[in-house]
């Protein structure tokens, strides 16, 4: 990652809300099985992939995506990619897809919320895709689907103007259920060599490569089963396998994003930063993106006072969240990016927002006019708060004294 010299930089966690055409085009394809026209299919693509990134230079971002444009989920994209499962479609249909636990911590706490979110599903319309279970030894089988997506990247960032891009790929460790591997370990390593040579074509391809584990943190909520040091024990785990499947890629162009949850909730089950940082540092990444802009977690910018970022890395705190539909107030963003900016150092920090907008293709919780709104307030929050940032510094107060020529 560049570090900041002269100013803040922006990016934001890869999900965008999918234009009507995409997101028809998805249901289509994922969820209906149809065979549309794929000359069709693939110019929409590439032209929402060129607005989506235009939008995102003309809202000040600095280190764009495609709005995960072409996938369904951030998970649920892997179905046409990853060969050795067969859907499983369970009785009674495809539930919605969507990250509320009935079950969990939090929904134990505050049941009356729950229940009303349940019969106003934000997620009844998202684009289902039926889950799958491990038959077979795991294969990458979607080169072609990720070499589209690089090209349409390149392609609209050159469009654009854009000098930097990520890609999203999900975790290397597999949520599905497995039949075939007679191990977790054996599963996992397996499933982890094949998402290894999207993460290399990602990074040949000259894009940051972003691992999305939401579950690293979110499962917390429902393994009511484990205490926190059981739980860390878990995180150091899984730790191990990521980090197997990082292996000799470069750390300085992986970004690692964890979060969560992507509910509207309460969130009293929330784990806090300071809980799970010092394993996060232990990722083979060179940033690391996480929640720091709701109501539960914006408090945490002391933890970077207290626990040293290593060498050489970076941070991606969110300054503007996913968690509600308020448009923050740009001197809001601005405030929060100074605090973490002095307590890790400017030098060390890049601002996004908290977690996907569109995680799941047709989650109407955060609409797209809201979250351009937001991004646009991420950018104009980052320029405000580098005016406060390179005015305070020495150097400039001692340009400010020179003499005009």
């Amino acid at each position: 990652m560049k570090p900041n010299t002269e100013r803040i930089r922006t990016t934001h966690t890869g999900s965008l809300p999918r234009p009507a055409e995409m997101l028809e085009a998805l249901r289509e394809r994922f969820e209906r099985g149809g065979q549309a026209d794929e000359v069709a299919y693939e110019q929409a693509l590439a032209a929402n992939v060129r607005a989506i990134v235009r939008k995102q230079a003309e809202a000040g971002i600095d280190v764009v995506s495609d709005g995960e444009c072409s996938k369904p989920s951030f998970m649920a994209y892997r179905a046409e990619r990853v060969g050795g499962f067969e859907p499983r479609i369970p009785k009674g249909g495809m539930p919605a897809p969507g990250p509320l636990d009935p079950n969990g911590r939090d929904a134990t706490m505050f049941p009356d919320y729950y229940r009303g979110v349940q019969e106003h599903n934000p997620f009844a319309r998202t684009v289902r895709v039926a889950p799958r279970v491990c038959v077979a030894p795991v294969q990458y089988t979607g080169q072609k689907f990720l070499q589209r997506d690089i090209a349409n990247l390149k392609q609209a960032m050159a469009g654009a103007g854009a000098a930097e891009g990520f890609m999203p790929s999900s975790s290397p460790i597999p949520n599905e259920a497995n039949e075939h591997y007679k191990s977790e370990e054996a599963y996992f390593e397996a499933h982890g060599e094949a998402m290894r040579e999207e993460y290399k074509a990602i990074l040949e391809a000259g894009l940051f490569l972003q691992i999305d584990d939401p579950r690293m943190v979110s499962s917390w909520d429902s393994r009511k089963d484990m205490d926190l040091a059981r739980y860390r024990a878990w995180m150091q785990r899984r730790i191990e396998f990521l980090n197997h499947a990082l292996r000799g890629l470069p750390e300085e162009r992986i970004r690692y994003h964890t979060c969560y949850g992507v509910n509207f909730g309460p969130r009293l089950s929330d784990l806090q930063l300071d809980q799970v940082l010092d394993l996060i540092y232990t990722i083979r990444a060179g940033a690391y993106s996480f929640e720091a802009a709701n109501p539960r977690h914006d408090h945490e910018w002391r933890v970077a006072q207290k626990l040293k970022l290593p060498e050489g890395k970076t941070l991606i705190p969110g300054a503007i969240t996913h968690s509600n539909v308020t448009i923050e107030h740009p001197e809001v963003v601005a405030d929060r990016i100074e605090r973490w900016a002095r307590a890790a150092g400017r030098e060390n920090v890049m601002f996004g927002n908290d977690c996907g907008f569109a995680s799941s293709a047709g989650n109407t919780e955060i609409p797209e006019s809201v979250a351009w709104a937001k991004l646009a307030a991420l950018g104009e929050g980052a320029r405000i708060a580098s005016g406060r940032l390179w005015a305070s510094s020495p150097r400039a107060r001692q340009d400010s004294r020179l003499p005009d020529r």
